[in-house]
């Protein structure tokens, strides 16, 4: 606007309006007279205002080229308020996607602190066993020794034993590697959220139904991965191992259609069921079967490490009655060893989180059945995703290529003894 008021006050001034021109003309500079309409949105009292001149007024090009791309870039009907977003659903999905943005933190936080829970206590733990158990071994081999007063080491070294075995139940009961396993699952769903929201507020005009679907998948996240550990704590030695589940009820967003079918034809149909047979008897179930074995190997783990301490300090208060039995000893000193290895193995291989990431596996692939088959059933063929879109979206959930997918639902529906899995990814 400076420019062109610069350019109207040196034609007002200049002695012949030819002259200017054409000196004008030379350095490539047009005559133009620009006169925006008044732009009406709905809920919006946003517009251009109008440019004016009686004198008319020139601009070099490149500011003609810029004006140019403002109008071609304003609605093609200005006057439909269809054409811009519902300000109402756009500050809704602002006020859910803050919200998506903090849980993400705390979660990232939450994981953090409670890797650290996991690490700290393992090395206490193990060192107070360790400790017990050489004391107890110190005890035992020195009493032969005439008047040597061994029973402070074996009174410390049970109550070492009682410390370590305390410590141990409440690590068993909360484990904080499977709990890491679960905030770091919940900060990548909320991300993969938040990412969905903001592709549908770029590419589409966003809608009430949006929001709901949004406040419905936050809470499921929440209700699947819950932060507090009191009361609303995931049981972590469940009697049958079930698949995690982060979504709520399968909500379909209606399309436009193409040519009528929306991308979907009887070929693409009977790929996806093929597809959800798959899912079903290979992937899911497999990761369901490792589920259980990391399960039962979780369970005797967490069982044995107190026992375990508990057989220590029971050895070492035995060493202090009778002195000179060997079982006391063994007990005493085997025991606090063997607990120091199981509780490496549990706590230091987090089995927890193992047997989370198995469970975890098995939700996604029933998280992509019910995907799959929330499309199929429905009839109206323009109610569903696209199909084409849809498709590719499967293929790269699978860590497949298109022709790939295609060809392991060819051969399943073919063979009914095929062994390959539908996920290439994990």
């Amino acid at each position: 606007m400076a420019a062109i008021n610069q350019a109207s006050k040196f034609l007002s001034s200049s002695p012949s309006t030819s002259t200017s021109y054409c000196s004008y003309r030379s350095r490539d500079i047009t005559r133009v007279s620009l006169q925006f309409p008044k732009i009406q949105a709905h809920n919006q009292s946003t517009f251009i205002p109008k440019i004016q001149s009686t004198k008319g007024f020139l601009l070099e090009e490149d500011q003609i080229s810029q004006f140019s791309r403002i109008t071609h870039s304003s609605p093609k009907n200005p006057t439909n308020p269809s054409s811009f977003p519902d300000h109402e659903v756009m500050e809704k999905l602002y006020v859910i996607m803050e919200a998506i943005s903090d849980r993400v933190e705390m979660h990232k936080n939450i994981g953090e602190q409670r890797n650290n829970w996991n690490s700290l206590l393992l090395a206490s733990i193990n060192s107070i066993t360790l400790s017990a158990a050489t004391m107890a071994a110190i005890a035992s081999a020195a009493s032969a020794v005439p008047n040597a007063h061994l029973g402070v080491l074996k009174i410390a070294s049970g109550f070492m034993y009682l410390a370590a075995m305390g410590m141990l139940v409440i690590m068993n009961k909360i484990q904080p590697s499977q709990l890491v396993e679960e905030q770091r699952n919940a900060a990548r769903l909320f991300k993969q959220l938040q990412t969905e929201l903001q592709t549908k507020m770029s590419i589409g005009n966003p809608t009430h139904g949006d929001v709901t679907i949004a406040m419905e998948k936050v809470l499921a996240l929440d209700r699947a991965y819950p932060l507090p550990l009191l009361g609303a704590m995931l049981d972590k030695f469940p009697s049958k191992v079930e698949p995690a589940v982060w979504w709520p009820k399968q909500q379909r967003m209606s399309t436009k259609a193409k040519n009528g079918k929306n991308g979907w034809n009887a070929k693409l149909e009977e790929e996806m069921r093929e597809l959800v047979k798959i899912l079903e008897v290979k992937d899911k179930a497999d990761y369901l079967r490792l589920g259980e074995k990391a399960l039962k190997l979780h369970k005797g783990l967490a069982i044995a490490g107190p026992l375990l301490s508990g057989l220590g300090a029971i050895g070492s208060a035995f060493m202090l009655l009778f002195p000179h039995n060997p079982w006391a000893m063994v007990l005493g000193v085997i025991g606090g060893v063997v607990g120091t290895v199981v509780n490496s193995v549990q706590h230091g291989g987090q089995v927890g989180m193992v047997f989370e990431m198995y469970r975890s596996n098995a939700g996604f692939f029933m998280m992509m059945q019910e995907s799959i088959e929330s499309n199929l059933k429905e009839r109206d063929v323009e109610s569903r995703v696209n199909g084409e879109v849809f498709e590719m979206k499967v293929a790269l959930q699978l860590g497949r290529s298109l022709s790939e997918l295609r060809d392991v639902a060819t051969s399943s529906s073919s063979s009914s003894q095929s062994e390959e899995f539908g996920s290439k990814l994990f």
